[in-house]
């Protein structure tokens, strides 16, 4: 049996936004999401934009406080204990390159901020050393210690957001979509150097995307996430070929392929409709304004989020009949 090093109960985020007088409402970003990651796994997370799942990592680093929930880290339960300990053990890489690094600092001390809060380095020799090593692992030199964010190109920014995280040897990384503003040619690169310090240090990865095929290539497992919802949970090829869901088997028909032949017989499936206001959810299943299966029960009774077959969880009322 794998180790789990990190598991999410029924994680809830409620952002509170202006009501009507006397009452407040709440944009349910992550509502009722449970999962596990095990040590030295890549649990990938997908779904379209504003379904939660950078808000899901960011609440699992405590970047957000959780509105409800658990989040237990090797054992432990960490929701409301003091995080500073746990910050070096869990860290994340931002989506923008461009926004996740201070311009007023050098490359130097952006990397060299976490080993001092921490005290990692015994002397300022010691510390150089460190940030030198680094930068190396990260495919970058000394020379780039002395400049600053704006003299880079935004992957080489990513790979110091990447050496950042890596400062203080965490165990567990947020990669909150890490390519997605980075050129197609220089995606692969970062994701193959993702790959090579997981097997390196040992690392555990929660990766956040909504590339399909780039979360196919690097996860163990994926997760499908649809409007603060965890729609379908399972390994990566499972989920490829046996998708159960009807949210995840639209999101897998959209998937480009790049043989004429087989693209033109592909049976694209179209979801009808925008997707409904977090504010404002749809009754019992979050999906049912959009799925072409929906019927009554759909609309009075929310799906339970469950295991059909060994490892494989969804949330459907119909799974079985579709």
């Amino acid at each position: 049996m794998s180790e789990k090093l990190l598991e999410v109960r029924h994680l809830k985020q409620y952002f509170p936004v202006k009501g009507k007088m006397f009452h407040k409402a709440y944009i349910k970003a992550v509502d009722d999401v449970s999962f596990y990651i095990n040590k030295g796994e890549t649990l990938g997370l997908v779904g379209e934009s504003g379904c939660g799942k950078t808000t899901t990592g960011r609440t699992i680093l405590r970047l957000y406080e959780p509105t409800g929930g658990k989040i237990i880290y090797s054992g432990t339960d960490v929701t409301n204990v003091d995080f500073k300990p746990y910050r070096k053990k869990m860290q994340i890489v931002f989506q923008d390159p461009y926004a996740s690094l201070d311009a007023r600092m050098t490359v130097g001390d952006i990397i060299g901020e976490p080993i001092d809060i921490h005290g990692l380095a015994a002397n300022k020799k010691e510390r150089s050393n460190m940030i030198l090593a680094l930068l190396e692992r990260v495919g970058l030199n000394s020379e780039h210690a002395n400049r600053y964010p704006h003299e880079f190109s935004g992957g080489q920014r990513q790979r110091i957001g990447i050496a950042r995280a890596l400062a203080v040897n965490p165990e567990f990384i947020v990669c909150d979509e890490p390519v997605s503003a980075l050129d197609v040619s220089i995606q692969a690169q970062v994701v193959n150097m993702f790959e090579d310090l997981q097997r390196e240090m040992g690392l555990t990865y929660l990766f956040i995307a909504h590339d399909l095929s780039i979360v196919k290539h690097i996860s163990s497992r994926i997760g499908v996430m649809y409007l603060g919802k965890m729609m379908e949970l399972t390994d990566s090829a499972t989920l490829y070929t046996h998708p159960i869901h009807p949210y995840t088997k639209s999101l897998l028909s959209a998937i480009p392929v790049p043989d004429p032949k087989i693209s033109r017989s592909k049976r694209r499936i179209v979801l009808e409709g925008d997707i409904p206001s977090p504010l404002n959810p749809p009754s019992g299943c979050r999906f049912r304004t959009r799925c072409p299966y929906a019927t009554e029960r759909c609309a009075a009774e929310e799906p339970e989020f469950k295991e059909y077959e060994t490892g494989h969880f969804a949330a459907c009322h119909r799974i079985g009949e579709i």
